[in-house]
């Protein structure tokens, strides 16, 4: 019944331009004369909203957006988007809709005729959806730049055709609403919803994104009651442990109710799909477990570039499946003709020799199955407002004990060496180490776009070759009798997969479908792609 009012409710009049236009309300369901009444109804219409908000197929396939990961299967929509070759007649990925933008707009329109048991409570639940219609328009303005923007409603087709609003006005009302919102937000609440300082991890990163260290500086530093737990990296993300102390906010997913399905995830030989894999290009970011990157460990020595898995920093492993890696009860291995997991073997192989793990790097935590699962997702943890205290205080030239601290406690919780202070005691080269530090701590968390984009480094990340893993075999010997992972002998050149085309001025925004711009004459196309 909860889940025919979530659509129902969502059904309602959409911004569109097309002749069957809904400006009426359904069967006369959610009408203002049956619902919007009690706080129970309040709740229903809140949890709509947040069904609309974010989760983790969103996360997982935008890391495809980025040098990070790989979409083979075409028809998902992201493998375009990571080329730079996405253009506004392809099916594009479903962000420039307006669904969920509506869904607040008609909660904070009707939310003045609900009886509710308490102001606190009244004032608590629009600060929430502020908050969820925030994010929604900071996200979808990132990435389209001006965007059509409406607070309330419309009630005909042809007050629906609105033209875009200037980024900057869309980012002056989103911050706005966060700091009007975050005073009527509780310090805890139940997982998966807004409070205190999720708002203001939203406020902190808002500001990272758009350039004002001093403000991103300065909400990071205000949040509290949050810490780095006591458990490795890889058992951070685990089931059993998915609500421990780092976590601010993340998505909710239900058992047995196809909220989740790792299928597509899953390398083929684990019955998956491998719809989104991970690059080269991010396998090489992790530095060796001395702190070295691989770059100047094969200098001194200590790197092999054909057993290139050995001696490299824990959360390489916790977050990658690679080739000799036990899993799953068996050896991976992509690099082998006859394995199922051969890049060239089957549609579902993975096409870059690597899959992602982060999520679900143990199977047997899904005694039941692991394609209708309650495992959540991260929008906010404590580590990204870590990086981001020291990502501001480089970028405002602040280097002091408060700048290393914040990138020990999370290099000291992945099993990493503390900084190395004399050999990053400059400006530009803790900004590479920072910004490493970000990609691999977040990799597959569906950040690493943003961090591109916001560091204009688009045509050096995400231009030219993308290339497999290293061609060779996988050794019948154990590398390390703690994992049972085999040693590999990856002696032979890699193979093409594509040739990424990021250009400067055109790539660092999507384009308007071409289907919005048919429907509506008054949008305008972004710069570089046909109008």
């Amino acid at each position: 019944m909860k889940k025919l009012l979530y659509t129902l409710l969502l059904g309602l009049p959409l911004l569109t331009g097309c002749s069957d236009f809904l400006d009426r309300y359904p069967g006369d369901a959610l009408s203002p004369s049956s619902f919007w009444k009690t706080e129970a109804d309040a709740k229903l219409a809140l949890t709509g909203c947040y069904s609309q908000f974010t989760s983790g197929w969103d996360i997982m396939y935008w890391n495809c957006a980025s040098d990070n990961a790989y979409n083979f299967h075409i028809h998902e929509g992201y493998q375009v988007l990571g080329n730079s070759s996405m253009s506004q007649s392809d099916p594009g990925t479903g962000m420039f809709s307006f669904l969920d933008i509506r869904a607040c707009n008609e909660y904070l329109e009707n939310e003045g005729t609900i009886t509710f048991a308490s102001e606190a409570t009244r004032a608590r639940y629009s600060a929430e959806v502020r908050c969820i219609r925030a994010f929604l328009y900071f996200q979808k303005s990132f990435n389209y730049g001006d965007f059509p923007f409406f607070t309330s409603n419309f009630k005909t087709p042809e007050e629906a055709k609105v033209a875009r609003t200037p980024q900057s006005e869309i980012y002056a009302f989103v911050e706005k609403e966060l700091k009007e919102s975050i005073p009527s937000l509780p310090e805890t609440a139940e997982a998966g919803r807004f409070n205190k300082g999720a708002a203001q991890a939203l406020l902190m990163r808002f500001y990272l994104y758009t350039g004002d260290h001093a403000k991103a500086l300065a909400t990071a530093k205000s949040i509290e009651g949050y810490s780095m737990p006591a458990l490795s990296f890889e058992e951070s993300f685990l089931m059993a442990n998915q609500y421990n102390s780092e976590m601010i906010l993340t998505t909710e997913s239900v058992e047995n109710n196809y909220s989740f399905d790792f299928t597509p995830f899953l390398p083929n030989s684990s019955s998956g799909w491998s719809s989104v894999v991970p690059t080269q290009s991010l396998v090489d970011a992790y530095e060796t477990a001395d702190g070295l990157t691989i770059q100047e460990a094969q200098a001194a020595g200590t790197y092999d570039p054909t057993n290139p898995y050995v001696n490299r920093d824990p959360r390489l492993r916790a977050t990658i499946i690679y080739p000799g890696q036990n899993f799953n009860g068996g050896i991976f291995d992509s690099v082998d003709p006859k394995s199922p997991d051969f890049t060239a073997s089957a549609n579902n192989a993975t096409k870059t020799g690597y899959n992602f793990k982060k999520f679900y790097s143990n199977l047997e935590q899904f005694p039941q199955n692991f394609w209708n699962t309650a495992k959540n997702f991260p929008v906010f943890r404590y580590a990204e407002v870590l990086l981001t205290i020291a990502e501001c205080k480089v970028e405002l030239n602040q280097i002091d004990n408060e700048l290393y601290d914040a990138v020990d406690q999370v290099r000291t919780r992945a099993g990493m060496p503390k900084v190395d202070r004399v050999k990053y005691a400059t400006q530009a080269k803790l900004r590479e180490l920072v910004r490493r530090e970000r990609r691999v701590e977040f990799a597959y968390e569906g950040l690493r776009r943003y961090d591109v984009i916001r560091w204009g480094i688009g045509e050096i990340a995400m231009k030219g070759e993308l290339r497999t893993c290293p061609r060779g075999e996988v050794l019948d010997e154990v590398a390390d009798p703690a994992t049972g992972d085999h040693k590999v002998n990856l002696n032979k050149a890699s193979d093409l997969i594509e040739v990424r085309k990021f250009q400067n001025g055109k790539s660092e925004l999507l384009p308007i479908p071409q289907s919005s711009l048919d429907k509506n004459e008054n949008l305008t196309q972004n710069p570089g792609y046909k109008l």
